[in-house]
């Protein structure tokens, strides 16, 4: 007598981070912000060289960040309808044109063009990257970005370090030093995209295709696209005074040198980069709206005390807004790529784009602020902006996708 078992079929095994890819396109992120951030480093040596005003110095922020801006919504929309892995290495060459053209700038005009040919970089570089983080997450949405925005915040913190250590002794022309890391960037992007177009470009292009429905209605997505917005305003907006304008605010207020103040402007932003660690992992545990919520209103009382406070509870408080405010992002990008699935590339460019942008606008709005005031006026100004971290209550709360969403 013989009898036949029918096999049940195995539960498939769950996604695996990969973290190679993670690894590498963190660190291409890293090499991507530094470069940005060397602008912002150079800004008290360009405003020497130049006889430029705080105006100005605002105008070279609101260029490259404006020009990323512009686009990045742009080329986010195109890459969900048509990914372009091989785009990435094309947008860290754009950024590796920018530094050289800086390297040997000899009028403000030349250096407002670097600074664009930087913006269009970030533009090229940050929708498709995100769009890899996260296919790369295994389903850990918030810990990809969070390992993806931690590289780019690094890079932001070590070009101020780079600065003083190479800019500020040997000069302008030693930024061309640094296309040796974009060099690399190039590398390392070449072999992410290879990775993406062999595993991923396919199933992508068949995602984009299909309807995806969101958690919540319409009308709500556009009411919480909307506060988000707000929220993006608030931080960035915040953070392009308190970056921008903090060597020369503790140049003139506690007498420090220009190393030395570049100094501080490292530590306020390897900070800040420690904080983006935290936001994604912990939104994927308890949700990513209470994150958005503490990490923007958390910092307010922090930032009200910023403007009364001597060089040692400066530093000190600048490391805790860093540590809190930076926290925000990684959870308020992949609480909208949860708001409007099957978009990945449209949202991350909306976001990081009007990210860029505010920061940009901030920093050419303050600077005329400080031309007609002062640089204390304006810290004192914008401390009242975490304020408006109030409005996350109207944030709807949603599930978290119980599959993993591309």
């Amino acid at each position: 007598m013989s009898s036949s078992v029918t096999a049940l079929p195995l539960p498939a095994a769950p996604p695996r981070v990969a973290f190679r890819v993670l690894g590498a396109i963190s660190a291409s992120h890293m090499i991507n912000d530094m470069m940005q951030s060397l602008i912002l480093a150079m800004y008290p040596i360009l405003k020497g060289d130049f006889a430029l005003s705080f105006g100005q110095v605002g105008l070279i922020t609101l260029t490259y960040q404006l020009t990323a801006s512009l686009f990045q919504p742009v080329v986010g929309l195109y890459t969900d309808r048509r990914p372009t892995p091989y785009s990435l290495p094309v947008g860290m060459t754009s950024t590796l044109c920018g530094l050289l053209l800086l390297a040997f700038a000899t009028d403000f005009g030349t250096v407002l063009l670097a600074a664009a040919f930087v913006g269009v970089g970030s533009a090229i570089f940050h929708p498709e990257s995100s769009r890899i983080a996260r296919m790369a997450s295994g389903g850990r949405h918030g810990l990809a970005q969070s390992l993806f925005q931690v590289g780019g915040n690094t890079g932001s913190a070590i070009g101020p370090l780079a600065a003083a250590a190479v800019i500020v002794p040997f000069g302008q022309r030693s930024v061309a030093w640094f296309s040796l890391a974009a060099l690399l960037g190039i590398i390392l992007l070449a072999q992410v995209s290879r990775w993406y177009a062999h595993h991923h470009v396919a199933a992508a292009a068949r995602a984009a295709k299909r309807p995806m429905a969101s958690p919540v209605p319409q009308r709500t997505v556009i009411l919480a696209i909307g506060v988000l917005l707000l929220l993006i305003f608030s931080k960035y907006f915040y953070v392009a005074g308190l970056s921008s304008f903090y060597t020369f605010y503790v140049i003139e207020k506690f007498g420090l040198s220009v190393q030395n103040a570049q100094l501080h402007l490292f530590i306020f932003l390897f900070a800040s980069a420690l904080g983006t660690l935290i936001g994604g992992p912990v939104g994927d545990r308890i949700g990513r709206k209470p994150v958005i919520w503490a990490s923007i209103l958390g910092v307010a009382p922090f930032a009200l005390l910023l403007p009364h406070a001597n060089l040692f509870w400066t530093t000190v408080l600048t490391i805790v807004i860093g540590f809190i405010l930076s926290s925000a992002f990684s959870a308020i990008v992949v609480y909208a790529q949860e708001l409007i699935p099957g978009k990945v590339g449209m949202v991350s460019g909306l976001f990081f784009g009007f990210a860029f942008g505010m920061g940009g606008l901030g920093a050419a709005v303050l600077g005329v602020l400080a031309d007609r005031t002062s640089i204390d006026f304006v810290y004192q100004a914008i401390a009242y902006l975490p304020l408006l971290g109030i409005v996350a209550v109207l944030l709807p709360s949603i599930a978290r996708p119980s599959t993993v969403a591309r």
